[in-house]
């Protein structure tokens, strides 16, 4: 009985916890950098240790909530496997010195949060939710609507449509009492779901290169794009995605997953909290703090001038190019351009309507400063991905799962595989470039029928989308925070039940869709 009360003891003593932990860490890292290099490696990956960097990662974010060590000893491990005990040449500096994570710190980051602090100095987005509150919303209820539709509006991808979506609704719900998870949740279910049901993206382009010849019937990108469009009534989870998304927008869902959420309604709603007492938003008070000079009147301009620059830049010459000139394959995609655009459409107008200089550039400075969170749980993000393929985690789980699947089950199995690999390495894009020229294949030769490689197809696609959602190290989910200033570790852990209600629903009309007209 004494052993167990001390154990107990140990394990409710914070300090001694964490003296513990940090002797267990120091350990490991010795025995790691001893036996650096000595895995051994085989067709592409290091067999159960592929696992283990995005596996620790993501626990130890969920068990400490604190996701920047999570991802950093990740990235270690990743080392030690792979005989790169030097992360910082090897993996740190090679992933944040690319054009990728550039465009990422330049648009979604700097962009988005100097955008938003040019709001705070003009009023932009809080005028513009009193005027959608008078006219538009009239209460929680509406103003989640509000936000699913922002959110089918901005569909052109994940982190686009995050950032567009939260930027804008987020004066909206604050005012209105909806939490930040809420919020999120919503931001982040109606971002990709919706970029691959309504294809006027570059998603269908995408997803096409992959699958040009993998199978004799896709021989050009239109073949590739015409599948993908054919194929959306069968992209189940996207389907349940947005439509569980709906039903929690006007609140007609017989019941909500997920204890956390209910809890985080019921906060919000009863107090005006809308994060809990310990949160820790990945937006800081520069984005909170509304700071508009005395002599400046704040109106609609301010809100839709940026907003519309940024839709005009992004939108109009990919339309034209796509459409109009029929150049399908190099349309014309504008977004950076587009985000520096808004950002610049923004400091013109407050200048023009009597700000001065200082104060504007004061605004976007202040932005870019509560985003410094989020630049840099992004960059270890960016770098554990690159760590993940370095180690062969996909290669891993494909090879570990491809062989158990029996061809009455494959939708189902392709969807959960994707689900594997999307949450363990951030990003359905990266899971497309592994399974989809494996998997179209595969379909074929177990039975040489379109309408299963369509199911098989839409698994592949809606498992990715669920995985990159759910995952703390996505870029999706990361920035789904960002933009509705909530905590990660909260976003993740009541969005998850959610998704996954969605997600079973998926896997369960496939199973239903191969049993009786395949069976």
């Amino acid at each position: 009985m004494k052993k167990q009360s001390y154990i107990k003891d140990v394990l409710n003593n914070e300090k001694q916890m964490r003296k513990i932990l940090l002797g267990l860490f120091g350990v490991l890292l010795l025995a790691g950098i001893y036996f650096t290099g000595s895995f051994p490696e085989q067709n592409g990956h290091f067999g159960f240790w592929s696992l283990m960097p995005p596996l620790v990662a993501i626990v130890l974010a969920f068990w400490t909530r604190e996701v920047i060590s999570a991802l950093f000893i990740g990235i270690l491990m990743g080392g030690i496997i792979a005989g790169e005990i030097n992360i910082i040449s090897g993996f740190l500096i090679p992933s944040i010195g690319t054009e990728s994570f550039a465009m990422i710190l330049l648009v979604y980051l700097w962009a988005l949060g100097g955008l938003i602090g040019i709001w705070t100095r003009t009023g932009g987005a809080v005028e513009f939710a009193s005027r959608a509150s008078k006219r538009l919303v009239k209460g929680p209820r509406s103003a989640k609507f509000f936000t699913w539709v922002m959110g089918l509006i901005f569909h052109q991808g994940g982190t686009i449509s995050t950032v567009l979506t939260g930027a804008t609704v987020s004066p909206v719900a604050e005012k209105h009492k909806v939490s930040r998870e809420e919020l999120a949740y919503m931001v982040d279910s109606t971002a990709s779901p919706a970029a691959t049901i309504i294809p006027f993206n570059v998603w269908p382009f995408y997803v096409s290169g992959l699958m040009i010849g993998t199978i004799p019937m896709f021989q050009t990108t239109m073949d590739g794009v015409n599948f993908f469009i054919s194929a959306i009534p069968f992209n189940f989870y996207a389907i349940f995605a947005i439509g569980i998304t709906l039903f929690f927008a006007i609140e007609k869902l017989p019941w909500t997953p997920g204890k956390k959420m209910r809890e985080a309604i019921k906060r919000a709603r009863e107090t005006g909290e809308l994060s809990h007492e310990d949160a820790t938003p990945m937006a800081a008070a520069e984005l909170t703090r509304s700071r508009i000079p005395k002599d400046y009147t704040p109106g609609l301009i301010d809100f839709f001038g940026p907003i519309l620059t940024l839709l005009g830049v992004a939108i109009i010459p990919y339309v034209v190019t796509a459409y109009f000139m029929g150049n399908s394959d190099g349309a014309t995609l504008l977004i950076a351009e587009a985000f520096v655009m808004a950002v610049l459409a923004g400091l013109f107008i407050a200048i023009a309507k009597g700000m001065s200089l200082r104060n504007a550039i004061g605004g976007f400075v202040d932005g870019c400063k509560g985003v410094t969170i989020g630049a840099i749980i992004l960059a270890l993000a960016v770098t554990l991905k690159q760590t993940a393929d370095a180690v062969g985690t996909a290669a891993y789980v494909v090879e570990l799962i491809g062989g158990l699947i029996l061809p009455a089950f494959l939708p189902g199995v392709l969807m959960v595989l994707c689900m594997i690999i999307a949450f363990s390495t951030g990003t359905s894009w990266g899971t497309y470039a592994v399974v989809i020229p494996v998997a179209i294949p595969l379909a074929w030769a177990v039975m040489p029928d379109p309408f299963f490689l369509t199911l098989c197809f839409s698994a592949v696609i809606g498992g990715s989308v669920f995985g990159d959602q759910c995952s703390p190290i996505s870029d999706t989910t990361i920035l789904s925070s960002l933009a509705t200033k909530c905590d990660l570790m909260d976003h993740v852990q009541t969005q998850f039940p959610l998704a996954l209600t969605a997600g079973i629903l998926a896997i369960l009309a496939y199973a239903g869709m191969v049993f009786f007209f395949l069976g």
